[in-house]
């Protein structure tokens, strides 16, 4: 593996062995001392150090004094420290955070990785440099993004078109909606797609109606999974192999009751992998009327055409998420449908929307990931889009209410 010089990192402790073997799979340099004294050798004789990790427990001295003296000999200036313990100590914790160290961990045999995990994303972050070999691929092999020159066009076209068109719809839906119901004949809200955008829609619920969100999900979400919820585990694996009161994290009071930091935030993941990635409510008793109607013939997506005018959205591409949802979409195979840009129609709408509610979460994510395909693999095609555009127009008139 190639190896990029001017990434350097130096461990100082007795581990080092440990960290300069795992670190092989990635491409920064990782150099070892195992005490204070080569260490401040080795930093004055070659200042092109990118981030230093320090066991507190060195010979002759600890981490944190050795932070200072660094400071004193204006030998660290901005460069990240790492200071890394064998058992949790609240003191040593609270006096690395006074000090704005960059990061405290308790070494253990599989905390190694997480550490150089860490090396790598402040590398990667914070200096927008290239730490592993995946990284030196992508680099030499992605394209910044850019729209199609076709298809912003078409966009541009078809969204006059309709508008004009359709305003006459438009007003009288809008006089229908006040009518009805009190509050704003529009709604805005944050949606998620390539960027974050204001996203126009012509309101089809009660006003207030966001607040009953969260109860009815957990009832009517046709993307349940009908998982139990499992309950949290008060007791940490790391913490039970230390002797003593020792924890393996800093710890928390959590509705009065004592967990590491660790665990919990490992208790935490485990929740929100239980949770459905997105939500729709069949037979919504938050919508109006009138809401009803504009729901199942989509007419209350076509103020979007202004965010198509306005470049934040295009005719055909994945539907930008809620920021509740797109939160959710953590690994790489969620989050590839981010790739393409966020459409008022898509593969989801016309091959699942309206089929009796009969959709998984799956099926969604699976043609969302097409679509996204057609511009990782640089072969979008005019024709594909045209082709869901011509495809819409009978989904639109649905008769599931979902």
């Amino acid at each position: 593996m190639v190896k990029l010089s001017n990434l350097r990192v130096v461990y100082i402790g007795e581990n080092g062995k440990r960290f300069l073997k795992a670190s092989k799979k990635y491409t920064f340099n990782l150099e070892y001392v195992k005490c204070s004294m080569q260490a401040l050798k080795l930093l004055k004789n070659e200042k092109k150090y990118s981030l230093i990790i320090c066991e507190f427990e060195i010979a002759g001295n600890n981490g944190l004094f050795f932070y200072e003296t660094l400071q004193k000999e204006n030998l660290i200036n901005a460069i990240p420290f790492i200071l890394v313990t064998k058992i949790f100590d609240r003191s040593t914790y609270l006096k690395a955070f006074e000090m704005k160290l960059t990061d405290y961990f308790v070494l253990q045999e599989n905390t190694t990785e997480d550490i150089l995990k860490r090396v790598n994303s402040l590398f990667y972050k914070s200096k927008k440099k290239i730490t592993t070999k995946n990284d030196l691929n992508s680099v030499r092999n992605s394209k910044v993004y850019k729209l199609p020159l076709s298809k912003r066009i078409c966009d541009v076209i078809f969204s006059i078109i309709l508008l004009v068109l359709l305003s006459p719809i438009l007003i009288i839906v809008i006089i229908a909606i006040k009518l009805e119901s009190r509050g704003r004949f529009y709604y805005i809200t944050k949606r998620v797609g390539r960027k974050t955008f204001n996203f126009y829609k012509l309101r089809s619920m009660r006003t207030g109606s966001d607040s009953l969100l969260q109860k009815l999900s957990k009832k009517k979400n046709i993307y349940n999974k009908n998982r139990k919820i499992e309950k949290p585990n008060d007791e940490c694996p790391r913490c039970k192999k230390l002797k003593g009161n020792n924890s393996c994290s800093a710890i928390l009071y959590i509705n009065e009751k004592k967990i590491c930091e660790y665990w919990n935030n490992i208790n935490r993941i485990r929740t929100l992998n239980q949770k459905s990635t997105f939500i729709k409510i069949p037979n919504d008793p938050r919508v109006t009327i009138v809401g009803k109607f504009i729901r199942n013939t989509s007419i209350d997506e076509l103020p979007q055409l202004i965010n198509v005018l306005k470049g934040d959205m295009s005719i055909v591409g994945n539907r930008p998420l809620p920021l509740y949802e797109a939160e959710l979409l953590t690994n790489d195979h969620m989050s590839k449908r981010f790739l393409a840009p966020a459409g008022i129609t898509g593969l989801w709408q016309v091959e699942l929307r309206g089929k009796k509610g009969n959709m998984s979460e799956e099926d969604r994510i699976k043609l969302d990931n097409i679509y996204s395909e057609y511009f990782t693999d640089n072969n979008y095609s005019l024709w594909f889009d045209l082709k869901i555009i011509f495809k819409t127009i009978p989904a639109l008139f649905q008769k599931a209410s979902v």
